[in-house]
């Protein structure tokens, strides 16, 4: 399918990415989506600071039982980088995502969400509960954190300098993803995260997204409320990596326990944040045996 303009020029690798390019045209302008296979919608919402790539291996591995959805938020992946008004928080990703799910009637969808794809995928489906058949949740979060640690991060990479070493050095892909990953990834394969920023100005939505941990809180704030009001009853399935230096350990794993009493949990004792990378396997199965055909 031809790339609509004003696209990043980037062509994915078939060997990795074997998808069909899918285009939306949202209020915001085009957006790039894969949709594969047939069956129960299954949603995949990405984090930071990566696209839709990340959940290539989730989408090989469970499009012969769900019809696997990925998007790429405005500004990351092959979406359009949008000029101003549009600022790249988190609840303007979020709208954006429910105009697709609109667009495509959805109807009892699994969303999944990690890292930013968390808050934007509870987001989504507590605004749509009636479209919601389950959750998948790992190694992310939807309330004003607390967490020293995720404060302190987001100060630090909000600062003047690492904003600039974001912008103008792509410090948040390399070295700072590429380090954390467990995954031992190819060149060519990690170049896939390098090639859809090339440029400071597409790096932009990158940037944003360590600010939007404290600037997003009254967002944060009123979305934990309304996740309470609408998706308690929800079955949901948490997949965590336990070797995420932000979210394996402090609580967060059992604070998602104590508002979901239901959910199965599946614990990826070797992975670490970048869960679709490091433990592919285990989350396809552990999303197949929760919701898939019998």
């Amino acid at each position: 399918m031809e790339r609509p303009d004003g696209i990043v020029e980037f062509e994915p690798a078939a060997e990795f990415y074997p998808f069909e390019s899918q285009w939306f045209t949202s209020s915001v302008g085009p957006i790039h989506y894969v949709d594969e296979g047939r069956g129960r919608p299954l949603l995949l919402l990405h984090g930071n600071p990566d696209w839709s790539f990340l959940y290539r291996k989730i989408v090989v591995g469970l499009r012969n039982r769900f019809r696997c959805i990925a998007v790429d938020y405005p500004g990351f992946g092959l979406s359009v980088h949008p000029g101003d008004p549009y600022g790249y928080t988190s609840a303007e990703h979020a709208a954006v995502v429910r105009e697709l799910v609109e667009h495509l009637d959805l109807q009892d969808m699994v969303l999944m969400g990690q890292d930013w794809g968390g808050p934007i995928g509870m987001d989504v489906a507590s605004r749509m509960p009636q479209r919601i058949g389950g959750l998948v949740m790992g190694n992310t979060w939807y309330w004003p954190t607390d967490s020293f640690m995720m404060n302190s991060f987001s100060r630090v990479m909000s600062s003047p300098p690492l904003q600039a070493l974001i912008t103008r050095r792509n410090f948040f892909v390399t070295p700072m993803m590429k380090r954390t990953l467990k995954a031992k990834l190819t060149d060519a394969e990690f170049d896939h995260y390098i090639a859809v920023v090339p440029t400071p100005q597409s790096r932009r939505g990158i940037a944003v997204f360590p600010k939007q941990i404290r600037a997003a809180k009254p967002w944060l704030t009123e979305l934990e409320r309304r996740v309470e009001s609408t998706l308690s009853e929800k079955p949901i399935v948490l997949v965590w990596g336990m070797k995420d230096p932000a979210f394996g350990r402090g609580g967060v794993l059992e604070r998602w326990q104590a508002a979901f009493p239901q959910a199965k949990v599946t614990r990826l004792e070797d992975a670490g944040h970048y869960i679709q990378e490091d433990a592919p396997e285990q989350i396809v199965d552990a999303i197949a045996d929760a919701y898939g055909p019998e």
